[in-house]
């Protein structure tokens, strides 16, 4: 039976913690129902907007199998299964099949730089290991590894590849991806400063794989939107020069120091950011604050505004 392919609006979750650190199940109930109810399609559990790689490999497995329970009807559930090496990213891949996950979402392994070569047959190697929906995010601002269109195009012959989320700067990768017609879904981040998502929907892209989500949700299925007619195209600019403050907000720190700092504030689960991550700085989140405050965000969503912690 064929996979689901994503489509749409894909946040990139933060994982809500406890005041003591510990994981706050709840919140993560809280956030999925709240994004089910306000046009999200799918969520991505434990990639870097989740602190995964300060999460423990008993808590990564904890957090797999209490909010696959938390499914909220068609709203799909992926989780990030990147380990250190092949043999960990197979186990988390085959602990969320067997845990009744959606799909799951690799990326190269962090600080080895490996080539490309390595990482299309490491990726290839984890495809094979169990019969689950998946996909690749090319990112090499974070783990250096960029891989080519053709490495991409190659992976996407695989049955169980259905989703690339592009992390480059390069218009032109995405146009090379988009003209072989592969059988996934391309989605690219919602950074601003990369550029992509215009002409990423623009060229048949079919949404985004995005961390602006956590705090504008409907705004970010209305950009994510695959374009069928010319009013989706027209409804997606709008959107994105609407809400440019609160994009350029959620990237002004590294991910999810700015969105986790302001979900707190304004009164979603968030929690305190790990250790040694620390809160966005007050002038930073200012940003965030009169972005909320300009697009009327608090009477859209019913945030609960908590002034005392902008000054922690």
């Amino acid at each position: 039976m064929p996979h689901i392919k994503p489509k749409g609006s894909f946040v990139a979750l933060v994982t809500p913690m406890n005041e003591d650190g510990s994981i706050d199940f709840e919140g993560f109930r809280t956030l999925l129902n709240w994004h089910a109810e306000n046009g999200t399609e799918a969520v991505l559990i434990m990639g870097s907007t989740g602190e995964v790689s300060m999460l423990s490999p008993e808590e990564r497995k904890a957090i797999i199998t209490e909010t696959v329970k938390m499914k909220p009807g068609n709203m799909l559930m992926y989780y990030g299964i990147t380990g250190n090496n092949t043999a960990t990213t197979i186990d988390y891949a085959r602990y969320a099949k067997a845990e009744g996950a959606d799909g799951a979402i690799l990326a190269a392994p962090a600080y080895i730089c490996a080539d490309n070569d390595a990482i299309t047959d490491f990726t290839m190697e984890v495809l094979d290991s169990t019969d689950l929906a998946m996909g690749f995010y090319n990112n090499p601002p974070r783990v250096k590894t960029d891989l080519h269109w053709d490495n991409l195009l190659k992976l996407a012959k695989h049955d169980n590849m259905v989703v690339l989320k592009e992390s480059t700067t390069r218009v032109g990768q995405v146009a090379q991806v988009c003209a072989a017609k592969p059988d996934m879904s391309i989605m690219c981040c919602c950074s601003p400063n990369l550029g992509l998502v215009i002409p990423t929907m623009a060229l048949g892209g079919h949404g985004t794989a995005n961390m602006t989500g956590n705090i504008i949700p409907q705004e970010m299925a209305v950009i994510s939107k695959p374009w069928e007619t010319g009013e989706d195209a027209f409804a997606c600019r709008a959107a994105w020069l609407d809400n440019l403050s609160m994009l350029h907000y959620a990237y002004s720190t590294i991910n999810p120091v700015s969105i986790k700092t302001l979900m707190r504030v304004i009164g979603l689960p968030s929690g305190p950011l790990r250790k040694p991550l620390q809160p966005a700085r007050p002038e930073i989140l200012q940003k965030g604050l009169d972005a909320v405050r300009d697009l009327g965000l608090v009477e859209k969503y019913g945030f609960a505004p908590k002034p005392g912690l902008a000054a922690e």
